[in-house]
């Protein structure tokens, strides 16, 4: 730990060229009195740090001092190609990892591009968490995580049931930490949320090296959003309804449902047969349409609305 941490020192100092005991302090997590330790544990370890005495004054490496320590490690290396999504490493333990990683990256830049990292954290982004809604880390993504490092079989409890799985990949979607794993011979998706006990099963699976992460999950989530469109209701939807329908509703499927739709009307209007998930999620989807929709079947819903016509008219007089 402290050996790690006295190596970012050097790395910074190259980096940066100079900064004071408290910005040191801030970077590091530690106190000032800890960075002065281990400033001079550098010294006397032969790192040329200089002290620059004075309100503005701060350490600094003389005599062109580089250091060899440059080389990145496994875990560094994985963690620098996550480093887009800061939350998301600080969720699986590997905040560490990734800033080291960095520091040597950019401690090996020739002088003219120092700049470079950070000209391009002020340029580009990621924020993976939906609105309004607070981001909750899983308890056990960090045991997850590191199963997934380490190809290790994982004993786990999910939905009140015990189960072993080979964990092959983690993927954060809007905020929410799912495990893509292997079962038998089925690959199957798990929401770390819901695991109430995650261990190491001792013994390490082999991996298919055939098995593609983003195309797994790129197919899983298609399959996903259409099993939950379990019912069908048939709207008419004037040409402003048709055009806002796929922002109120699954995009997919208001496109499928317009493409199959027949002509328009005289009156400019269309019929469509929409996939849902429920009658009642579908009525609070479909009620922003205001009098840009109207719900032809099932009956059930469409009376719904027609209350809720009934009521908004004795509201608004």
């Amino acid at each position: 730990m402290r050996a790690a941490r006295l190596m970012r020192v050097v790395l910074l100092l190259q980096t940066r060229r100079s900064m004071t005991a408290a910005e040191l302090a801030a970077e590091l997590e530690v106190s000032e009195r800890t960075v002065q330790r281990d400033i001079a544990s550098l010294s006397e370890a032969g790192v040329p740090v200089y002290a620059d005495r004075g309100r503005s004054g701060g350490y600094r490496l003389i005599g062109g001092y580089r250091t060899r320590l440059t080389g990145l490690g496994r875990d560094e290396a994985e963690a620098l190609f996550l480093s887009g999504v800061p939350s998301a490493l600080q969720a699986m333990g590997l905040a560490d990892a990734a800033s080291a990683a960095r520091l040597k990256v950019s401690a090996a830049l020739l002088p003219e591009l120092a700049d470079a990292p950070a000209s391009a954290a002020q340029r580009f982004h990621l924020d993976a968490p939906g609105w309004w809604r607070e981001a909750e880390t899983p308890p056990l993504l960090p045991v997850v995580a590191d199963a997934v490092w380490d190809d290790a079989v994982l004993n786990v409890v999910y939905r009140e049931r015990e189960r072993v799985l080979a964990p092959y990949g983690l993927i954060l979607k809007a905020g929410v930490w799912y495990l893509a794993a292997r079962v038998g011979d089925a690959y199957r998706v798990y929401r770390v949320d819901r695991f109430t006990a995650a261990a190491p099963a001792g013994e390490r699976f082999e991996r298919d090296e055939s098995f593609d992460l983003p195309s797994f999950w790129e197919e899983r989530a298609a399959e996903f959003a259409r099993s939950i469109l379990r019912e069908t209701v048939t709207v008419r939807l004037t040409e402003a309804g048709a055009r806002l329908l796929r922002h109120v509703t699954d995009r997919a499927a208001a496109e499928e449902s317009l493409t199959a739709a027949g002509p328009p009307d005289g009156a400019g209007r269309v019929t469509v047969v929409l996939p849902v998930e429920s009658l009642d999620v579908a009525y609070h989807q479909l009620l922003g349409l205001g009098p840009e929709a109207e719900v032809l079947a099932p009956t059930a819903l469409r009376h719904r609305f027609a209350e809720a016509a009934g009521g908004m008219a004795r509201l608004y007089g």
